[in-house]
């Protein structure tokens, strides 16, 4: 009964004039970001971060919300109907893109829809249940357990973004963490890695690494494609008869149920939930065998579990504090940037805003069920616009919006540094996120450590003798300890040979090519 009460309440402020446009505008943005190869939720909301300061706290973190899930219902248009995913849609191309070669485009979009619709739904119910009993969990959390907590977000997000290159991710962490240290120490007063330089004496803005890491760089990269995208011209008839929107419904409920629960772990996200729910369709479905192929369940399962681990990706975040994937560090950058900070003492302190977000998803849901099925025949007209021109355009408006943030050149020049570095890390195949959770994670990390050290007088006993940051550090432990073990047993493995004719000569196998090329 609480629940509906506080949801009703969240409906008040969701529901009003100002959070409809900023829900709206969020959903519309995302759509079309997500049919953008190259682009996406991540860069988006870097590049949309500095125009939040005029926005009030709720209405920017609808608005954001809103591009983030959104970007996940226009992931799979463009996997479906063009094979060009984002890493979030990688598996709508299997089945989806066999649909639209077999003319059978506007099906695998409907499934698609329909399937994000509800998965979308499901989550939102488990966003609404779980996120204050975790919260009330989280108090029992002491400063030990929260640097083993964060600990491990960096372990899991290092190893899940770089493809499961450890050492890669947990090294962009550390620069993250270093980045996060630059400014004046809060307990002794003390400058670090200033240089000399006055401006620097505050940190480097949060602003300025998110948009140039993700935003800028990721425009930089695009660049190179100046003539934009061939539209897609291919039959789009959306309605499916009564037993294809039967084989649907069964999948995108299982894709949901595997999608709000993969969206809760660290490192989780649209990304592990898809390939998990892919494989319980080629275990479980009644057309199992037509996987692959151009299946309905295919794209069903894979897009309810993205659309539902987009949305239960927020519970960590505002229920504990912690972030579990790059673009919640942004989310949780924009409460930063408002001087909220997400935790258990969100929902108490603010409650509008997390039960406005709440109720604003499932506006959401309904509006991009309607944009997304009818009307997206409309949307895939964006790719007729030239990159050459869409990208400067945005980079304009990132520059006014980062300079009007506190009317300082030195900003705009620390972004395109910043700008320089995310393409260069691109170009060297390193991934940004775990940099960007380190330099958001980093400060609180260090505050979190050191009153640890003080509560226990100097002890690092208490990191290991706690019941939930021993825990945690005895799961990391395990972790790495598999991962040196995977990896000594692969480097001792003998190299596979080459393939290479086994049979000897005159015995039949190796003489049949040159006897039949004789013959020939």
């Amino acid at each position: 009964m609480e629940v509906l009460n506080n949801l009703a309440f969240g409906f008040g402020h969701a529901l009003t004039w100002s959070n409809l446009m900023y829900c709206a505008i969020g959903c519309i943005v995302g759509t079309l970001i997500g049919l953008l190869p190259g682009m996406g939720p991540l860069a988006t909301i870097s590049l949309l971060l500095p125009l939040t300061y005029q926005i009030p706290l709720d209405g920017a973190i609808i608005m954001l919300a809103g591009i983030y899930y959104g970007a996940q219902y226009g992931d799979n248009v463009s996997a479906i109907t063009m094979k060009m995913p984002h890493a979030s849609s990688i598996v709508a191309c299997i089945d989806g893109y066999q649909m639209t070669l077999k003319g059978r485009a506007g099906l695998a979009l409907f499934s698609a829809g329909v399937s994000s619709f509800i998965g979308g739904s499901i989550a939102i119910v488990a966003l609404a249940t779980l996120a204050k009993p975790l919260s009330e969990v989280a108090f029992l959390f002491g400063a030990a357990d929260y640097c083993a907590l964060m600990l491990l977000g960096f372990l899991s997000v290092s190893y899940v973004t770089t493809g499961g290159s450890l050492l890669n991710g947990l090294s962009m962490a550390l620069v993250g963490v270093l980045l996060g240290m630059i400014g004046t120490d809060v307990n002794s007063g003390a400058e670090r890695f200033t240089m000399g330089q006055p401006f620097l004496a505050e940190g480097v803005g949060l602003i300025s690494v998110a948009l140039g890491c993700f935003g800028i760089a990721e425009i930089t990269k695009n660049l190179d494609n100046r003539s934009g995208f061939t539209p897609f011209t291919g039959k789009i008839d959306l309605w499916p008869n009564r037993a294809e929107f039967w084989r649907i419904i069964p999948s995108a409920l299982r894709g949901s149920l595997i999608g709000s629960v993969l969206g809760l772990l660290p490192g989780g996200g649209p990304t592990i939930a898809q390939f998990g729910a892919y494989a319980a369709e080629k275990k479980f479905s009644k057309h199992a065998a037509e996987i692959g192929q151009g299946a309905i369940e295919g794209v069903a399962g894979q897009a309810a579990a993205d659309e539902a681990a987009a949305r239960t990706s927020f519970i960590p975040l505002m229920s504990i504090g912690i972030p579990e994937n790059a673009v919640m560090a942004l989310m949780m950058a924009a409460f930063i940037v408002k001087g909220v900070t997400p935790g258990p003492q969100l929902i108490g302190e603010h409650p509008q805003v997390f039960w406005g977000l709440v109720a604003s998803m499932w506006i959401g849901n309904v509006f991009l069920l309607v944009l997304n099925v009818p009307l997206v025949r409309y949307l895939l007209s964006i790719f007729k616009v030239p990159f050459a021109s869409l990208f400067p355009a945005i980079l304009f408006f990132c520059c006014v919006g980062t300079y009007s943030h506190q009317n300082n050149l030195d900003d705009i020049f620390v972004t395109a540094a910043f700008g320089l570095i995310g393409y260069l890390f691109m170009r060297l195949h390193l991934e940004a996120a775990p940099l960007l959770l380190g330099f958001i994670l980093g400060p609180m990390l260090e505050e979190n450590f050191r009153r640890a050290l003080l509560l226990s007088h100097g002890s690092f006993a208490t990191f290991f003798t706690r019941p939930i940051s021993g825990s945690l550090f005895a799961l990391m432990g395990a972790f790495l300890a598999w991962q040196a073990f995977t990896a000594i047993r692969d480097a001792r493995r003998p190299p596979r040979p080459p393939d290479q004719p086994t049979a000897e000569p005159g015995t039949g196998a190796s003489d049949k090519p040159a006897a039949d090329a004789a013959g020939r």
